[in-house]
């Protein structure tokens, strides 16, 4: 789990393990037991059920078989695109500290893989319950399902299994939005455990909203609450869990002024930036065309393009503006205008028009610009990679795009530009019940947490980094590192006076203790553990 070595231990190794690390492994084992004892007994009374999980009943040697190949193919492919989006958000740790950014990545795998197995116990039932979307998703009511639990009996089909795969890589996407406003100051386990709550029950519950069958999509105004690829259910709902997560853990250390003016602490690496975004805009034609699950509806042209045209009207937009700004263009803030753009069109995307594809980009990039300087200015919040602004901000943005600029020529779905303005009251309604049910939830998660286990990390290796301290080893080559940062000349003379101050200000602190670091090398002033 750290992100530097891997390993297999027998169970008892792996008890006696956590026996010696402390109450919070306590915690983990009993989980791990009440996980395992329900899975085998959901098990033993589900498996002798089954769907067609050899697909022999669902496809037939006709035009209509053909059809569903073709369709699971388009849509199985498309996943294979939204999970490789899992890269590009770990790329983004460009924007973060070098000390930090093996941290950051081990949340974006903790996401990748950690989340997608809750979605499969438990989320994709909740989620998909009651939609009647495909075999074993029967059960369900206004606010939850409550069928598909593992994957298991009726569920096991082709089908489902197809739509639970497109579902996950969504689900993990979410939850990963958060990992950027929490970067550099967040300790691991409570991490892990809030990606936990996420996958298994906070973006289910919305989801099943908007998307399997339940009180927003049928909200009786325009075609009820609709949200093609996620705006809403993806975007905002993460968005918002990043804001409650950065409000809770509050800013890095020396982020802020004691006049409440900001210090910028630039990124380690732009390049990784530029490709990360780059790989994200090309997993979102899976992300949006995607959602169409089948290659046979040809709005997915519509679909593609004005995916595209959505990202280069936010990144045109912050061109326009930074040049204009500062006499020069911030790539770091295009590459946020990019990903502003597509996450407002993510919603509106078969709907609208190209030229409100662009329209909605363009307005995107503004959004975002100005969340970034609201919510770091007023708010007094630090968020590392601006994910309450691309995502948050722009999530809402979608949402209501979808009300004003839908023209009814798909699935019925006309905005303000038709003359219809029941379709804005509700996406109007969704939106603000995204943002009321992520926030919500989210406090109350991160807050629990921080009274529990506590959410920062300690003064000391917030200074050093997370990455030698919590995950054994660092990103990068230090002797590499702090020589493109400082020039050769000035490391020895820089370190040493940063650590003078550091162990000053330690040595006065009567409640840490002077021990020698093994790990470290050396000594170090550090509170004992309880």
């Amino acid at each position: 789990m750290t992100g530097v070595q891997t390993c297999a231990l027998p169970i008892w190794e792996m008890n006696l393990l956590f026996k010696k690390s402390g109450s919070n492994f306590k915690w983990l084992n009993a989980i791990y037991f009440i996980v395992s004892v329900s899975c085998l007994v959901y098990f033993s009374s589900k498996i002798l059920f089954a769907g067609d999980p050899s697909g022999e009943d669902t496809y037939s040697d006709s035009i209509e078989g053909l059809k569903y190949s073709i369709n699971f193919t388009w849509t199985l492919i498309a996943a294979f695109l939204v999970f490789s989006m899992q890269s590009g958000f770990a790329l983004l740790g460009g924007f973060l500290q070098s000390k930090n950014m093996l941290g950051y990545m081990a949340h974006c795998v903790v996401d990748g893989f950690v989340g997608a197995l809750l979605f499969w116990m438990c989320g994709f039932a909740v989620m998909f319950g009651g939609s009647m979307a495909a075999p074993g998703l029967e059960s369900g009511n206004w606010f939850m399902g409550y069928s598909g639990f593992f994957l298991a009996g009726d569920s096991y089909d082709v089908q489902t299994v197809m739509l639970w795969l497109f579902q996950m890589v969504f689900c993990t996407k979410a939850v990963t939005i958060i990992a950027g406003a929490v970067a550099e100051r967040m300790k691991f386990a409570p991490y892990v455990i809030y990606s936990v709550f996420v996958c298994a029950v906070i973006y289910p519950v919305y989801g099943h909203w908007m998307w399997g069958g339940g009180w927003l999509s049928t909200l009786p105004y325009g075609a009820g609450c609709v949200d093609f690829a996620g705006s809403g259910v993806v975007h905002t709902v993460g968005g918002m869990l990043a804001l409650a997560g950065a409000f809770f853990l509050g800013p890095r250390k020396n982020k802020f002024n004691p006049d409440g003016t900001a210090n910028a602490i630039p990124g380690h690496n732009l390049t990784l930036v530029v490709v990360g975004t780059l790989l994200l805009a090309f997993g979102w034609f899976g992300f949006n065309a995607g959602s169409t699950l089948g290659a046979t509806d040809l709005r997915i042209s519509v679909v593609a393009t004005n995916t595209f045209l959505g990202a280069a009207g936010g990144a045109a937009l912050v061109i326009f503006v930074s040049w204009i700004a500062f006499g020069f263009v911030d790539l770091g803030m295009v590459c946020n205008g990019a990903l502003g753009g597509l996450v407002a069109i993510t919603g509106p995307c078969a709907y609208v028009p190209p030229w409100a594809a662009v329209t909605i980009g363009i307005l995107a990039g503004a959004i975002m610009w100005g969340t970034v300087i609201f919510v770091e200015s007023q708010l007094k919040i630090d968020d590392p990679l601006g994910a309450v602004a691309v995502h948050g901000a722009n999530g809402i943005w979608g949402m209501l795009a979808i009300g004003i600029f839908a023209d009814g020529t798909y699935g019925g779905v006309s905005g303000c530009i038709t003359g219809s303005i029941g379709q804005l009251q509700a996406q109007t309604i969704g939106a603000a019940a995204a943002i009321g049910w992520a926030f919500i939830c989210g406090a109350f998660v991160f807050g629990i947490l921080k009274l529990t286990f506590g959410l920062r990390v300690s003064e000391l290796i917030e200074y050093e980094g997370v990455d030698i301290h919590l995950h054994g080893s660092p990103c990068y080559p230090a002797q590499d590192e702090l020589t493109s940062q400082l020039g050769n000349l000035e490391v020895e003379e820089t370190v040493h006076r940063d650590m003078a101050i550091l162990e000053e200000s330690m040595a006065k602190d009567a409640s840490r203790q002077k021990i020698y670091s093994d790990k470290l090398g050396r000594w170090i002033y550090a509170k004992p553990n309880k």
